[in-house]
């Protein structure tokens, strides 16, 4: 179909169905109704419809998009929980409502420029910049469409394009609205300040028994002891049904027969190299060790350290270069060469110490051996024996059964609570199966559970065996964590109260720096700090007070830490110069231009829907995404 069509120049595939082309808008919310849509129909928008085969190829496109994002598959019901569903569906939806708007103004695209557009798309480009007719058949085919189908659905594009440049495609941001923008991004203030830290404020006495009494009575839900739950658990891993006994001394002998060269270690000699720059230099070293002169002696003359000579302990098989192995296992132990000629340069070797080859007697390493013997042969039983377990347990076989028939531990570990933690406060020792707390909360006693895996080959079965509520404690259970809990709400207290008496002053008159010499606090400066942008002192929270008035504003507010409080004065303010032709303007400028844009399309493309009638038919979507199999 595409032959019939001359070369241009259009989109990647991908983004034709995904947005309106250059523009981008937000996804409607759509409440709709069976009435008048057939059964392959999955929305109507006036006479333009959306086919349930166009929502399924659209939402497993969206639904893979996500996934790679997530790193692994989402299943349908997955991606009906993160809104998947509604957000492609409101997606075709938008576009059905501006095809149904094109055809009502009878808008078109020429063959001719269709195949402009099609053609110099550089999605369907081959190596050298051209339109490959095969290009377009992979891209096409990956994304599920025939060439026909998608010629169409690109004449629906290029006219959704007119309508949307026409409507909102010129429109900019106003100048007076990104100079005020960018004053209010590019504004920079100063303060000065004093920090009320807790060494300010000194210990914390004990409170009176009455006064803990009291603050345990109206924060007793924060000592509350936490739901735990007790489970007993089942593992099958190849450590668990690893039988060492059953290896007979014959095995492991033929184990060690094959594997002999595992536990042969051949002849290895520690090397020091020394290197040199030339034939002549390294000739002339090799005279002097000749005349007496020794390797460690000739380092000391060439300011050499051992680092810079020793190649440690070797093999003759771990020498890169050949000849020098060769050269290293032919002296004796001590001896030092004559010079080398190395591939990549001339050298002379020291031995320091030569280390015999040897082997290790079948007795040192039988122990060894016959673990991982018998660490193989569980793992070749391990899958069969979980087929065998679940059957058990699909027939009902409570764990104690199972731990009984397959000669399996049944393990209780103490009681958890949903952070893992015991009734101690101290984390519970549990096996490192992925979901395990998690589930022990989500089932209920006599409710049998799905296995997990534990480790790369191993499976767990658990059981959730005792429910201990949550309940109140009593005073004297948590008497320690109360009177912790009301030191540190006091010492918060007591740090506002005594800004607020120093911001009460300072609004009052009395200069920071008399302040200061009457609390010993010391005054401090801080500049250029922007809205949003936490800085020492100043965190988040704190950056808005200094932003949250004209220069001369006063205010109390947190430490960047949380610890203390800070008394401030905004003491200046800097706008910078408004420049329209700076980049940051710039991009500003396109950011607002596009938002604009954004939101006027996307105030049409409702209006164009409630006007023409929005009819969905749920069930049929729900019955292709597969969420009606409950």
């Amino acid at each position: 179909m595409l032959d019939a069509l001359r070369k241009g120049a259009g989109t990647w595939v991908a983004k034709l169905f995904i947005a309106l082309l250059i523009f981008s808008f937000a996804v409607w919310g759509i409440s709709g109704f069976l009435t008048g849509v057939g059964q392959n129909t999955a929305a109507k928008v006036g006479d333009t419809e959306v086919s349930l085969f166009d929502f399924d190829r659209a939402y497993r496109q969206d639904l893979g998009r996500l996934a790679q994002q997530f790193g692994r598959p989402l299943t349908p019901a997955e991606g009906a929980t993160l809104g998947v569903p509604q957000q492609t569906l409101g997606k075709l939806v938008a576009e059905a409502a501006m095809n149904n708007t094109a055809q009502n103004m009878k808008l078109g695209v020429s063959d001719e420029r269709l195949a402009t557009i099609i053609q110099s798309d550089p999605a369907f480009q081959g190596l050298g910049g051209r339109y490959d007719k095969n290009r377009l058949q992979q891209v096409l085919q990956a994304n599920g469409y025939r060439e026909d189908e998608y010629v169409v659905e690109r004449r629906k594009v290029a006219e959704r394009a007119q309508l949307a440049e026409g409507l909102a495609g010129s429109m900019k941001a106003p100048i007076a609205y990104l100079e005020v923008l960018d004053a209010y991004q590019g504004e920079t203030r100063s303060v000065d300040y004093l920090v009320v830290t807790p060494e300010f404020i000194g210990d914390i006495e004990d409170p009176a028994e009455g006064v803990l009494t009291t603050y345990f009575e109206e924060n007793k839900d924060n000592f509350r002891a936490p739901e735990f739950r007790e489970i007993k658990y089942v593992s099958l891993t190849p450590t668990s049904l690893s039988r060492p006994d059953d290896i007979s001394d014959e095995d492991a002998r033929a184990e060690f027969e094959r594997r002999s060269e595992d536990f042969f270690q051949p002849e290895r000699r520690k090397i020091r190299q020394m290197s040199f720059p030339s034939q002549q230099a390294a000739e002339e070293a090799a005279e002097e060790i000749a005349n007496g002169k020794t390797f460690d002696e000739l380092m000391t003359d060439r300011n050499l350290a051992n680092n810079d000579v020793a190649l440690g302990v070797m093999a003759k098989a771990d020498f890169l270069d050949e000849a020098i192995g060769d050269a290293a296992f032919s002296l004796e132990e001590g001896a030092t060469s004559g010079t080398v000629e190395g591939r990549f340069s001339t050298v002379i070797l020291n031995v320091e110490e030569i280390l015999p080859e040897s082997t290790k007697p079948f007795e040192d390493v039988k122990d060894e051996i016959v673990q991982s013997l018998a660490k193989e042969q569980a793992e070749r039983e391990i899958l069969d024996l979980l087929n065998e377990v679940e059957d058990a347990r699909a027939g009902g076989a409570p764990l104690d059964e199972i731990g009984e028939r397959f000669s399996l531990t049944v393990e209780t570990p103490p009681a958890f609570d949903a952070s893992g933690n015991g009734e101690d406060g101290k984390p519970v020792t549990l096996p490192d199966a992925e979901g395990l707390v998690a589930g022990a909360f989500d089932s209920d006693i006599g409710i049998e559970n799905d296995v997990l895996q534990l480790g790369e080959q191993g499976f767990l079965w658990y059981d959730v065996a005792k429910v201990i509520p949550s309940r109140e404690r009593t005073l004297d259970e948590v008497r320690e964590d109360v009177i912790a809990a009301w030191k540190r709400d006091e010492l918060g207290k007591r740090l506002s109260d005594t800004a607020a008496d120093l911001l009460a002053k300072a609004e009052g008159g009395t200069p920071f720096i008399t302040l200061s010499a009457e609390t010993g606090l010391e005054v401090k400066s801080a500049t250029d700090l922007k809205r949003n942008t936490p800085s020492g002192d100043f965190g988040r929270e704190a950056v808005s007070a200094v932003f949250d008035g004209p220069v001369g504003t006063s205010a109390v507010t947190e430490t960047n830490d949380g610890n203390g409080r800070i008394v401030l004065k905004v003491s200046g303010s800097n706008v910078p110069d408004f420049q329209s032709d700076a980049p940051q303007v710039a991009a500003l400028g396109q950011q607002l231009s596009q938002q604009i844009q954004d939101t006027l399309l996307g105030q049409f493309i409702s209006d164009r829907e409630t006007k023409a009638g929005v009819e969905i038919n749920n069930a049929g979507i729900a019955q292709m995404i597969g969420l009606d199999r409950n």
